[in-house]
């Protein structure tokens, strides 16, 4: 009858610990995810409200940029450039996720992410990867791209196409 106490009383030590572990690992997730929204909430607020250096300090040095022109394929240092004189004037852009999903790599150093936004263009799309930068989430890729819907998608490639070999010419 001893032994058999002995037993449950490890076995429940030991089902107790497993079960607090798994429990540890969703909390984190939930906290890291929680984490990585915040920063990139701020970054679009900062954006809104023309704070260029905290707009920027989200972003790491080697970040990229990519926006909905074809054209618009810019380094950290480029998207500066551009980007100054709307801050200076104050006249950014005001996004707001509506809806994002968090994907977490294992490592818990890296995660991407995807979110629909409300914009001045109507809702557009967003995605990214961030990367954990000395304890702090930052912004490495970040892509923005208009939605279509899928019943105008044709007058969508009309306009495209029409622009297409002017700006692939450009590329060669």
């Amino acid at each position: 009858m001893k032994k058999l106490i002995i037993f449950l009383v490890i076995a429940l030590c030991f089902i107790s610990c497993f079960n607090n572990g798994k429990k540890k690992v969703l909390i984190t997730n939930d906290i890291i995810k929680s984490e990585i929204c915040s920063t990139i909430d701020l970054w679009h607020k900062n954006a809104a409200d023309a704070n260029f250096e905290a707009y920027f300090d989200a972003m790491t040095i080697e970040s990229i940029f990519i926006g909905t022109d074809a054209n618009e394929n810019w380094t950290f240092e480029e998207f500066k450039t551009f980007s100054k004189p709307f801050f200076k004037r104050g006249k950014t852009w005001n996004f707001k996720a509506v809806d994002r999903n968090v994907y977490i790599y294992s490592n818990a150093e890296i995660a991407w992410f995807d979110e629909l936004l409300d914009t001045w263009m109507g809702v557009c799309r967003g995605s990214g990867v961030v990367k954990k930068v000395n304890g702090e989430w930052k912004i490495e890729h970040y892509v923005l791209s208009l939605t279509v819907p899928n019943e105008n998608i044709n007058a969508v490639v009309k306009v495209n196409k029409a622009r297409d070999s002017v700006f692939l010419s450009k590329l060669k």
